[in-house]
């Protein structure tokens, strides 16, 4: 069940603009782009962040991974994102979650948030990736190197 099968691109439809992209897809993630599209003239600080596919997990060799994700995901993630957006501080904020299989060293997850400042840029980076973490319903299939494999995050 995946959200999305096209390029990852704004969940409003078109290119991303302003203070806010969210896209939930199979395409490859950029770290890069994220940051180019939070960038701003007003922002003294730029912080990222990407998750990679690790080859452990608990102690336990990691093969590849599987990211399934329910059709709201693009609407959580757009609901994450802005709110991050609110804070005051923030100048633009771009997020993007991959589904589909990833091989080990892969980004999963890019985060990007600007601000006038470092420490609310590292702050409202961290905020963003734990609220993703915590509230975006997609779901990673761990596949062990022993032949098991292991639902995370999975109701």
């Amino acid at each position: 069940m995946s959200v999305r099968s096209e390029p990852a691109v704004d969940a409003g439809g078109g290119p991303p603009t302003g203070r806010l992209h969210v896209a939930v897809g199979t395409a490859p993630l950029d770290v890069a782009f994220h940051e180019s599209v939070v960038a701003d003239a007003a922002a003294g600080a730029v912080v990222s962040f990407q998750g990679v596919v690790r080859d452990h997990d608990h102690g336990r060799s990691v093969l590849r991974l599987e990211y399934e994700g329910h059709p709201s995901a693009a609407d959580v993630l757009r609901e994450v994102a802005a709110e991050i957006a609110a804070d005051p501080d923030v100048h633009a904020v771009a997020v993007s979650h991959r589904l589909g299989p990833l091989e080990i060293g892969d980004v999963a997850l890019v985060a990007a948030v600007s601000t006038a400042h470092r420490a609310a840029a590292f702050a409202a980076c961290a905020r963003l990736v734990d609220e993703v973490k915590a509230r975006l319903p997609v779901w990673k299939r761990q596949l062990f190197a022993d032949g098991t494999e292991e639902w995370v995050n999975c109701p």
